[in-house]
């Protein structure tokens, strides 16, 4: 198992209720994996249709693997008028 930090921001931290969190995930996990593992923790986070996932600070995509120690920011998308 490796352990990350969570970064919310946004709509993101309301619906977990929080800004950030320490979070296990097995190793070699991806970008993908720690979405779904999101979800199923926090199913509040599927109301949030897509979002957008920094790994220390640069934006990645799914398939990018996650190290222990990681720093992963969730971005909601952003409306404006």
């Amino acid at each position: 198992m490796m352990t990350i930090k969570i970064l919310f921001f946004g709509i993101s931290s309301d619906l977990v209720k929080s800004t950030e969190i320490s979070f296990l995930l097995e190793q070699k996990a991806t970008v993908h994996d720690c979405k779904e593992a999101l979800i199923k923790q926090f199913p509040k986070l599927k109301i949030i249709n897509s979002f957008a996932i920094a790994v220390n600070e640069n934006y990645a995509t799914d398939e990018v693997s996650l190290k222990n120690g990681d720093v992963v920011a969730i971005i909601p998308p952003v409306s404006g008028g």
